[in-house]
Order: structure tokens, then C-alpha cells, then sequence
């Protein structure tokens, strides 16, 4: 009867990552892209990607982020915008979010302004 929907979750987990930007790496710039970014690095800019973003425990973005998903497991400084957004207890996000769905784990920090967008709920034909 009553179902939880995990399909956004689960795409960005299920998606090949094609660029790793590793621990100890500071990349200074606008970073764009179409696929699944994974960030254990520190970022000083925007980050902009189509597929998703996923920033690693010890990973900082210092600039928005603009992505379909995101996951954030460290620390954004910046505004987010995205369809669905996780925030996991280890991950601190300090800026405005834009989102339609937001999963938020105990123990994470968020600071900053929230917009949830609703979807247009469309009914199954029976």
C-alpha cells in the first residue's frame, strides 16, 4: 500500500563516476561536466554537473553547486541547487538550497535558506 521511493537516491549510487577529484587536490575554477563528479578534494568555485555530484567526507566546495542530484558527505560553502539533494550526518552545508527533495541524516549541519519545489503529482491509470 504505501511505498517509499528511493529511485533518486539510487540513481546517482548506480551512476558510473567519471571523474575523481582526490584528497589533498585544490582545483581553483568554474568545474563543468554531464556525468557523476565525485569530490574528495577541495573545490574554490562553482561546480556545475549534469549528473550528479558527490562530495566525499573531507571534500570542500567553496561555490554553488547546480546538479540533478547531490550527495554531500563534507562541507559546501555555497548555494545549492538541485532535483534531490542528501545531506549524510558528517556533511555541513552552510548557503541557500533549491531543491524538490531533501534527505537529511542526524548529526548533519545545515545553515542557510530552504526552497522546496513540489512536483506535479501524476496519476497512474488504472
Amino acid at each position: 500500500m504505501f511505498t517509499k521511493n528511493k529511485q533518486k537516491s539510487l540513481e546517482i549510487n548506480q551512476q558510473e563516476i567519471s571523474a575523481i577529484i582526490g584528497e589533498g587536490y585544490v582545483f581553483t575554477g568554474e568545474l563543468s561536466g554531464s556525468s557523476v563528479i565525485r569530490i574528495e578534494g577541495k573545490i574554490i568555485g562553482n561546480v556545475n554537473v549534469e549528473g550528479g555530484v558527490i562530495l566525499g567526507e573531507k571534500g570542500i566546495i567553496e561555490g554553488d553547486i547546480n546538479s540533478k542530484s547531490a550527495i554531500v558527505y563534507g562541507t559546501v560553502n555555497g548555494n545549492i541547487k538541485t532535483t534531490h539533494l542528501e545531506i549524510k550526518k558528517s556533511g555541513n552545508v552552510n548557503g541557500e538550497i533549491s531543491t524538490d527533495t531533501l534527505e537529511i541524516e542526524s548529526g548533519a549541519q545545515y545553515n542557510g535558506k530552504l526552497n522546496m519545489h513540489r512536483r506535479p503529482i501524476i496519476a497512474e491509470a488504472s
